[in-house]
């Protein structure tokens, strides 16, 4: 009897059911292995993960080659129901190599059972089966936005997201797809707001009138009137409220939708390397400005205008004017690294401080009156500066102190709770750790049955069930706590190989320096009235290890 782990993978959730996808490829999976008396006993599905996605950024691929490397795995096999769904691409030739490496095999139904390594007849077929998956995908892009610009320049649709400040979305009629009809979807439309409109009018009225963006943030703020975030909270509590910033502004001048007519196109996305270096880490979605020649205009107005298009056309040449002037660019030749990059906050204003090379040294930078209108009852200076050196030896010494012997083992003992705080699941575990020794009682038990001269086929069937639960009480531990958890003597271990700690960080990599910081949750709160710092230390995940100096 040959033990299997079963994977498959649905995309969305939305457009598909992941208990009926699961059904049908776990069948076509059993409908090969069940005939030669295999069995599955661990189950691997990966739900909302895109197939262009490489098998070690998927979760529950990924913890599959995981798995590949324990002696206890429990299976001696993989199968799957639907290649196209499990690799696209190139990534069966990158994955199929770890699985003869541990001596897993594979199985497919495309092969009538398991791969051969040495086949080339099973190469070419799973490399085929990749290149169709990621050419059906390309395929389906293709078709959606095909279908988006045709609804947009044709029809003039409305085709989702927010609403640009100054309109609102009405009702425009049930959906004419039948289906999502039946579902309840409906059309939407843009119709004016009445409160946010007028602000739109005045911001075209005063930019070509020849006031800039800060001018005319700051007159806004001023007399306030509600920012885009402030307009609409709900949709924006991650934004500053308090006042127009030049970039809201900026954005306004730039939507052509003011004009009554549905625009689409404007972004595209692209896909991007992770890696250069290391093209099987896959890639990136980014979103992208288009060029405004390959945007998609309806050919009619579909909303009640704004502005009219004489004056969206003022604003864009006057923009252009600026955008394009001669300048100098300067050519940067050395690459720096702000170890406390995103990390320092300004105390004044709460925005984060910005990385700014001057005067021979990095230091950080905050712009709040710069970038937007002035907020009354806080007085701000134009620029407020904060320079690396004084932050961070002070920082190491700090976290070198730590593990200084008279604190190392309050500290030790803080690092091993703080894994067990609030990511670990202890009722999970118990009852999976009760689960274990139940497994392990009754396997005793078959053992013994089977010393007894008991029918080895049945079981060896009971055998097999058990230890399928076995292993899913094992994942359910993997699963309630954090990977690589330390205990106490092992986190003490740590620190008596790497040394100095403060020694350690002061002669750090940047980049590996910057990399400690994010992984101990340092932040920087800097109150330049007092010329004081407040740093705090909350670490997001205390069982992250990087190189530091050599060490760990």
């Amino acid at each position: 009897m040959t033990r299997f782990a079963f994977y498959g993978r649905v995309s969305t959730e939305d457009q598909q059911d992941p208990a009926s996808s699961k059904q049908w490829q776990m069948s076509r999976a059993k409908s090969i292995i069940e005939p030669t008396g295999g069995v599955v006993v661990a189950e691997f599905f990966d739900i909302g993960q895109s197939r262009s996605l490489p098998w070690k950024r998927r979760p529950e691929s990924a913890a599959l080659l995981e798995a590949f490397k324990r002696s206890d795995r429990g299976f001696d096999a993989v199968v799957i129901g639907e290649p196209a769904r499990a690799f696209s691409g190139n990534h069966f030739a990158l994955t199929f190599p770890v699985f003869v490496h541990y001596g897993v095999e594979l199985w497919v139904p495309e092969v009538g059972g398991r791969i051969d390594p040495g086949s080339d007849a099973h190469d070419l077929i799973m490399n085929l089966y990749g290149g169709m998956s990621k050419g059906e995908r390309n395929r389906i892009k293709i078709r959606v936005r095909s279908a988006m610009a045709a609804q947009a320049q044709h029809e003039g649709r409305f085709l989702g997201g927010r609403p640009p400040f100054g309109y609102q979305l009405a009702d425009a009629g049930a959906h004419p797809n039948p289906g999502k009809a039946a579902d309840g979807k409906r059309l939407h439309r843009l119709e004016i707001d009445p409160t946010a409109a007028p602000t739109v009018r005045r911001i075209f009225a005063e930019y070509i009138a020849g006031r800039g963006y800060f001018a005319i943030a700051q007159d806004l703020t001023r007399d306030g009137i509600p920012s885009p975030s402030a307009h609409d909270p709900a949709r924006n509590r991650h934004r500053d409220m308090r006042s127009w910033s030049k970039i809201a502004v900026r954005s306004i001048l730039m939507n052509p939708r003011y004009t009554g007519r549905q625009v689409w196109n404007r972004q595209r996305r692209d896909e991007i390397l992770v890696d250069v270096e290391d093209v099987a880490q896959g890639h990136l979605s980014r979103m992208r400005w288009n060029d405004d020649s390959d945007w998609i205009w309806s050919n009619e107005q579909t909303h009640e205008p704004i502005i009219s298009s004489e004056v969206f056309a003022k604003a864009q040449a006057q923009m252009a004017a600026g955008t394009y002037r001669p300048t100098t660019g300067k050519t940067r030749t050395t690459q720096r690294t702000y170890v406390l990059s995103g990390r320092v906050h300004c105390g004044l204003c709460g925005h984060r401080m910005q990385g700014n090379f001057t005067h021979d040294a990095l230091r950080y930078r905050c712009k709040f009156p710069s970038d937007r209108g002035a907020v009354p009852g806080m007085d701000h200076p134009l620029s407020v500066y904060l320079r690396e050196s004084a932050i961070v030896p002070k920082l190491d010494e700090w976290i070198g102190a730590l593990f200084d012997p008279a604190n190392l083992d309050e500290t030790c003992a803080a690092l091993a709770a703080a894994g067990g705080s609030t990511d670990v699941d202890f009722t999970r575990i118990e009852a999976a750790q009760r689960k274990l020794a139940d497994c392990d009682t009754r396997l005793a038990k078959y053992r013994a049955a089977l010393d007894a001269d008991a029918d080895p086929v049945i079981v060896a069937g009971w055998m097999a069930e058990v230890q399928a639960e076995r292993l899913r009480a094992e994942r359910e531990i993997t699963l309630a706590q954090p990977a690589g958890q330390y205990t106490t003597e092992q986190i003490r271990e740590l620190v008596a190989e790497l040394g100095s700690i403060t020694n350690a960080l002061a002669d750090a990599d940047p980049k590996l320096k910057a990399q400690v910081y994010e992984d101990l949750g340092i932040t920087v709160t800097y109150d330049p009235t007092r010329h004081v710092a407040r740093i705090e230390s909350r670490p997001a995940n205390p069982w992250a290890t990087v190189s530091v100096g050599g060490g760990t």
